[in-house]
């Protein structure tokens, strides 16, 4: 690889060293669960390695990618390299995707439920609505179809009957919309359980969404 390129390369690989860290600690992986892949400058994508734990991972077991998915240089990548693949070829602004079994989210991923009431200021404006995409076995060819038709004008989704996928224009903005989606879950949890959130008024709605697209 190119000497121009590897400072690059290496940033990213301690970026996702440490939102491994931070996904394993807050408990939205355990054991090997999860994977998290960076978009590099010149198309190759970093991404985690299949059968390590988020939690103990290392620069050095990080797997690099062609843009094509082909193997570059490193091990084996995880087994859903495919669902990263088929988000940045839907939207080639995005540069970082993260997938996590967060326990509020994918509780409503297993409920069959979207987290899409507009009940906190916070989404509408910054995070906007979560759908949920149909089943599809994970690491196989029909998740990335299925994910396809969310990936553009969505900042995130949930895979039902598996977990959680947001994206963004680099690492820590896809790690922080993960955060965001978890906590907004949470909220909504809670909120069903005192009678259910009183939705935005819908003025006021469109008027946060229109910051939300402002700042895309």
């Amino acid at each position: 690889m190119a000497s121009k390129n590897y400072s690059g390369q290496a940033a990213a690989a301690r970026a996702i060293v440490e939102i491994g860290r931070r996904m394993y600690s807050r408990g939205f992986v355990a054991a090997n669960d999860g994977n998290i892949s960076c978009r590099l400058r010149g198309g190759q994508i970093l991404i985690t390695p299949t059968g390590v734990s988020k939690g103990f991972m290392r620069p050095e077991m990080l797997v690099l990618l062609n843009a094509d998915g082909t193997p570059a240089s490193g091990g084996v990548a995880t087994s859903e390299v495919k669902m990263h693949l088929r988000v940045y070829q839907e939207n080639p602004r995005l540069r970082a995707v993260v997938h996590a079994h967060p326990p509020i989210s994918t509780a409503h991923a297993a409920c069959g439920l979207a987290l899409d009431k507009p009940i906190l200021t916070e989404v509408l404006m910054l995070l906007g609505p979560i759908p949920l995409v149909p089943y599809a076995a994970p690491g196989s060819d029909d998740l990335p179809e299925a994910l396809a038709p969310f990936v553009q004008g969505h900042n995130g989704a949930l895979l039902a009957n598996h977990g959680a996928l947001s994206w963004g224009r680099d690492l820590f903005e896809a790690w922080s919309r993960l955060e965001s989606m978890e906590h907004y879950a949470r909220i909504s949890l809670y909120s069903g359980l005192l009678g259910g959130g009183v939705p935005i008024p819908d003025e006021e709605q469109e008027r946060l969404r229109r910051m939300r697209k402002k700042n895309a």
